[in-house]
């Protein structure tokens, strides 16, 4: 019998946060919208018309409502509220990167899907806030002398895109989009993460309060070293896109090594030649 996946976030604590965030979400909610809309422009580039989709995530209504189609909208627990072979399209939004399981929850959403049904999911990436993580870092130490968890870790692009074949997903895709925003202060940052309902739910996070002199002194070093260029500090969100579709039967295969019908030389029009051989020998 396999282990449980490890705990790394507490589920009922991001579940206050994001109730406390409802009211000020309006305010923050542009990468939410965003990334929804690249989604809505991705789907539209597919040669699939959708007619059952589910869209999950604690603001899966507004992404229904940018992505255009008629949609279940389900909140991202880590167990999906999801029927097996009901839908032909499953949006997973901004979301599983807080799931303690992620392959599960993705599995969960590939047995929703109808054969040659599509996923698409977007999470944020391992360069997310790396400014803010690198000046939390340097003012805890100088402060307190030591570290706490206080930014989750985010996948990179490889890992990410890892997750969909061992969820078995057929003709797996992963990319990556970048967002550069720009604030008046880390301060400014901080508070728009908690708008969004992105602030710290680690297990391991410690259980007393900041010291009061933090927040300043992240401040200070973040406007030190990540200064943007019109004034104010930058700060970036890493969206992986991760794109797979259910097996179907009909759906194309890669081929196998060595059975390509044509050489690689003569469809380039070039000569081949041995390995280590210079041209012109």
């Amino acid at each position: 019998m396999s282990s449980p996946p490890p705990q790394l976030f507490d589920p009922a604590l991001l579940a206050r946060r994001r109730d406390r965030a409802r009211s000020r979400f309006g305010q923050a909610d542009f990468l939410h919208r965003a990334v929804a809309g690249e989604i809505e422009e991705r789907l539209q580039e597919v040669n699939k018309t959708f007619t059952n989709a589910a869209i999950i995530g604690w603001q899966a209504p507004l992404w229904a409502e940018i992505i255009g189609l008629p949609a279940v909208a389900l909140p991202d627990a880590e167990t999906l509220a999801l029927r097996p072979g009901a839908h032909d399209l499953v949006v997973h939004g901004l979301g599983l990167h807080w799931a303690n399981d992620p392959v599960g929850q993705l599995v969960q959403c590939r047995h929703a899907l109808r054969p040659d049904g599509v996923l698409v999911a977007a999470l944020f990436g391992g360069q997310t806030l790396h400014e803010l993580r690198a000046a939390l870092a340097e003012a805890e130490v100088e402060l307190t002398g030591g570290l706490s968890p206080r930014i989750a870790p985010m996948g990179e692009l490889r890992d990410l895109g890892g997750l969909l074949q061992r969820a078995g997903f057929a003709l797996p895709v992963a990319d990556i989009r970048r967002f550069d925003v720009t604030y008046p202060s880390a301060l400014h940052l901080m508070a728009e993460l908690r708008a969004m309902g992105e602030s710290n739910v680690m297990a391991a996070r410690l259980r007393k309060p900041m010291p009061r002199a933090l927040p300043g002194r992240v401040a200070e070093i973040y406007a030190q070293h990540f200064p943007s260029a019109n004034g104010g500090v930058r700060a970036t969100f890493e969206v992986a896109f991760l794109t797979g579709w259910a097996p179907a039967p009909d759906q194309p295969k890669p081929l196998r090594p060595g059975s390509a019908a044509a050489r690689l030389a003569d469809a380039l029009g070039a000569e081949e030649r041995p390995a280590g051989e210079k041209a012109g020998k």
